[in-house]
């Protein structure tokens, strides 16, 4: 299940919805007679150049966020069905040296951090322990 966040607007943002979608949508929830936000407030400054800048690239960060829940939700589904095929094949429910295995790899790429989202996409996969 999905839920929507919201940016400090107070305006929901959906994965996958890039910044023009978001300033559409804005835009279309804003009453007649009303000024939408100032390009100030939606990007944190006042300078034309650097508020178009940041416009794209919260466009591309809208697109990887969009790969990475994708890329999350469909890692969970094999992972689940590993399991799945394994317990039905009388295997064990868990496999802890592949769990260690994943849990270093991400260490060593992104630190104590990656160490938190390896348990975090684990857990994903197989559930709380």
């Amino acid at each position: 299940m999905m839920t929507d966040v919201m940016e400090q607007s107070g305006s929901p943002i959906r994965p996958g919805q890039s910044a023009a979608q978001e300033a559409e949508a804005a835009e279309a929830t804003t009453p007649a007679g009303v000024d939408a936000e100032p390009a100030e407030q939606q990007t944190g400054t006042a300078e034309p150049v650097a508020a178009a800048r940041i416009v794209q690239i919260r466009e591309r960060i809208d697109e990887i966020d969009h790969a990475l829940i994708t890329l999350w939700q469909e890692r969970a589904a094999l992972s689940q069905e590993v399991g799945a095929t394994r317990m039905a094949s009388g295997g064990t429910r868990l496999v802890l040296s592949r769990e260690r295995e994943i849990l270093e790899r991400f260490r060593v790429a992104l630190g104590a951090d990656g160490t938190q989202l390896a348990l975090l996409l684990l857990r994903a996969g197989r559930g709380p322990l």
